[in-house]
């Protein structure tokens, strides 16, 4: 039921305190839950997330105790006021209720706070549940493991104890199993059995040899009456006769098995719930729990169902029908269950009562991404002590926020082998020079990480050599839909710290995924995972290409349409991208690496032509310009065909690719010590023509059969208007009459009076 305010009775020892709890918006954002409350194991009273509320109590002699998330008005006339601001906390929320004048605990109150999505609660217990089948199911590939026996330790803390209950109880506690228990409690497994009954002789219908006998030596007997048929052969006949009849019973091995296996999980709830402390939510928890299957075993059935003495467990109908094998697969996972935990997830998941969703949902995705990765690339899946450690008490889980762990294999696929690592909480180191792995800027560290590079090749020289390609994904639990992410509102940036103090992230997760893209050296890729309702996707790329790319994935905690396939497509058009060894990407990094590799190169601060249009390919260092020489009696030839032409005898081994791929040509004659006949080369390359061919184009005395011919025009950008270039320092002295091949850079740089050799 939706309230605009809640009021909340407070039993204290001499009066009844009225907590009164409003919300500052006027959104209806508080709910008292009065029917399914104590059955999901939460308080009555319930706010939500992200929310700010003003409460107030009755009386000015009390007070709340402050913490991160209740705070108090700093007038000492309004202490019994102030505020709660739950922010991203999700659980149950003890408040201890003090004297206002000693600070002494009086009472407490317990709230509910509750995620924004509606159905947060189903999605808890599903995350759960998968988790703890995958890790039973690591350990249960490994023989040597399950061969062990563990039992629980009942003197642990009770937020280590609350991560083994969940853990069980995520099990437990499923529709599946309680859809298991019922279609064994309305068809369960009989057999038919011969039992004797002693019955009076007129109700017997099916007389036997046995029945015969009986007729003839029973004792107890009556005078046969003098009507009967029977009369004239026996003279008496017995009262009773002992019948033998087959009857259907329920107490079978299989059922046997059934009553056991319910009564080992009711007997841990029942040790949880006397062990923990009172009030707390592993108490009430395990307290309905241990209710819900006394429940169970109470029905009529399981009365007539002796204890077991030996477990079928190789049983076809424990194996095969449906509800039995239900049962025997969490029973076979309990004792796992009961013994696994993770280091970090007491204060990560559990802290305190709290039921943080979101950090759940990472970890849930780990083993989500884990499988995909496993299934698109082939790789061999992590070894169990990389995810499970043993000690003498528990399987620790060691997955945990903030530590890395990498897990690696081989791809191999249409000609090619890369290297690939798929990490959880990889950290970018920040500050390194390049071109070191990491990060431009500050530390940055991904929630999940794949990297490829090629077979054969380790890691750190493929990352100094531009080969590594990152691709990150960050989750995020409490984005609903794609706009959260892109959003449409032009004051957004106004509201960004305030929504991110509210656990809505919005812009600042996009941001976030620009960061990683831009600081991360070698990052192709940023993404989110979401759980949205629908598979939409935000993916802009960089190029025509798969990657570069940012986007958003919606990967809903789901047993259907949980939005995983179309993460497994994208993973597979990444596979199919890395394999094409002429893409763009590929390109980029090389360009890349060439021009890291050279390090800084010194300024060039000269008049030079914009690049764009025809001069877009205008970068000054790869750029080349032919030094060429002239005869004075071709001048005319040259200015007025626009042709210039090169003997073939020339050393085209030195200067042939240089001189092939030039744009530009700088002409000088005998004498000149200076020259401003700049030109630019217009055909693509030389062509060759004959003697006869250059006589034909009015050519004045051709010595040689053949020459090298450049189309060429003058270069009239008016960046080059007005200047010359000394050829002393830009070719030496003697000034060769054979041509010679030069930089854009190094020609502009003799116009501000440097020689060569001082660049």
């Amino acid at each position: 039921m939706h309230l605009t305010s809640i009021e909340i009775p407070i039993d204290l020892k001499d009066l009844t305190l009225i907590l009164t709890i409003r919300p500052e918006s006027s959104v209806n954002s508080v709910l008292a839950v009065v029917d399914d409350a104590l059955v999901n194991g939460e308080a009555k009273y319930q706010i939500k997330e992200g929310t700010f509320y003003s409460y107030v109590l009755s009386d000015s002699k009390y007070c709340l105790e402050e913490s991160e998330i209740v705070s108090r008005s700093p007038f000492k006339e309004l202490i019994h006021t102030g505020r709660i601001s739950p922010n991203i906390y999700v659980g149950t929320l003890q408040i201890n209720v003090l004297d206002a004048a000693t600070l002494l605990k009086l009472g407490e109150i317990f709230l509910e706070i509750t995620s924004k999505k509606v159905n947060y609660r189903n999605e808890y217990k599903f995350m759960l549940e998968e988790i703890t089948e995958k890790c039973t199911e690591l350990l249960f590939e490994h023989s040597s493991l399950v061969s062990q026996f563990f039992k629980p330790n009942y003197k642990q803390d009770p937020k280590v104890l609350y991560q083994r209950f969940a853990f069980v109880k995520s099990i437990i506690d499923s529709n599946e199993f309680d859809d298991s228990v019922n279609k064994i409690l309305t068809s369960p497994v009989t057999r038919w059995t011969n039992s004797e009954s002693v019955r009076d002789i007129r109700g017997v219908r099916r007389m036997g040899s046995s029945q015969v006998r009986q007729i003839c030596s029973s004792k107890n007997r009556a005078n046969t009456p003098d009507s009967h048929f029977l009369k004239e052969k026996l003279n008496s006949l017995p009262l009773k006769l002992s019948v033998f009849e087959k009857s259907e019973i329920v107490d079978t091995p299989e059922n046997r098995f059934i009553k056991h296996a319910l009564s080992v999980f009711q007997r841990f709830c029942n040790d949880i719930s006397t062990v923990a402390p009172e009030k707390s939510r592993l108490k009430s928890e395990s307290s309905l729990l241990d209710e819900k299957l006394l429940s169970s075993l109470s029905h009529s059935i399981f009365k007539e169902i002796s204890a077991p003495k030996t477990l079928p467990l190789n049983s076809p109908i424990l194996q095969r029908k449906e509800g039995y094998r239900e049962i025997l697969k969490v029973w076979l996972m309990f004792d796992l269950a009961a013994s696994l935990s993770w280091d970090g997830g007491e204060e990560d998941v559990y802290k305190g009562g709290k039921k943080d969703v979101a950090t759940l949902y990472e970890y849930w995705l780990f083993f989500k991404l884990l499988e995909l990765v496993e299934e698109t690339f082939g790789i061999i899946p992590p070894k169990i002590e990389e995810l499970i450690s043993i000690s003498e008490d528990k399987l620790g889980l060691t997955l945990k926020q903030g530590r890395p762990l990498h897990i690696s294999g081989i791809y191999t696929a249409k000609g090619r082998q890369l290297n690939i690592q798929f990490s959880y909480n990889k950290s970018f180191e920040g500050g390194k020079s390049y071109p070191s792995a990491g990060s431009w800027t500050r530390a940055m560290r991904p929630d999940y990480t794949l990297s490829f590079w090629p077979s054969g090749l380790d890691l750190k020289i493929a990352e100094e050599e531009e080969l590594v390609v990152h691709v990150h994904f960050d989750a995020k639990y409490r984005v609903e839909k794609i706009e959260d992410i892109v959003g449409s509102e032009d004051n957004e940036l106004n509201e960004e710290k305030r929504d991110n103090a509210k656990g809505i992230y919005k812009r600042a997760d996009l941001l976030k995924m620009h960061a990683y893209k831009d600081a991360i050296r070698r990052t192709a890729g940023a993404y989110v995972l979401y759980p949205g309702e629908n598979g939409k996707k935000f993916e802009p790329r960089g190029f025509h290409e798969i990657i570069p790319g940012l986007g958003a994935f919606a990967v809903r905690p789901s047993k259907v349409n949980n939005g995983t396939t179309d993460l497994k497509k994208f993973l597979e058009s990444v596979a199919d991208h890395l394999m094409n060894r002429a893409s763009q990407r590929e390109k980029i990094s090389y360009h890349t690496y060439d021009v890291h590799k050279t390090g800084l190169t010194a300024p060039l601060n000269a008049s030079l032509p914009e690049p764009y249009g025809k001069n877009r390919s205008l970068i000054p260092d790869n750029t080349n310009v032919i030094i060429g020489y002239y005869r004075k009696e071709n001048w005319g030839w040259i200015e007025n065909k626009l042709l210039y032409n090169l003997r073939d005898d020339i050393n085209i081994k030195t200067i042939g690719p240089r001189l092939a791929s030039a744009k530009f040509l700088l002409l000088h004659t005998t004498g000149d010590k200076s020259t401003d006949l700049l030109y630019r080369i217009t055909s693509p390359g030389p062509e060759v023509k004959s003697k006869e061919e250059l006589i034909t184009l009015g050519y004045i005395n051709p010595s040689e059969d053949y020459y090298f011919v450049f189309e060429i025009e003058p270069a009239f950008d008016s960046a080059f208007a007005g200047q010359s270039w000394d050829l002393e320092k830009l070719c030496g002295t003697p000034i060769p009459s054979k041509p010679m091949v030069v930089s854009l850079t190094e020609l502009m740089r003799t116009a501000f009076g440097q020689s060569r050799e001082d660049i």
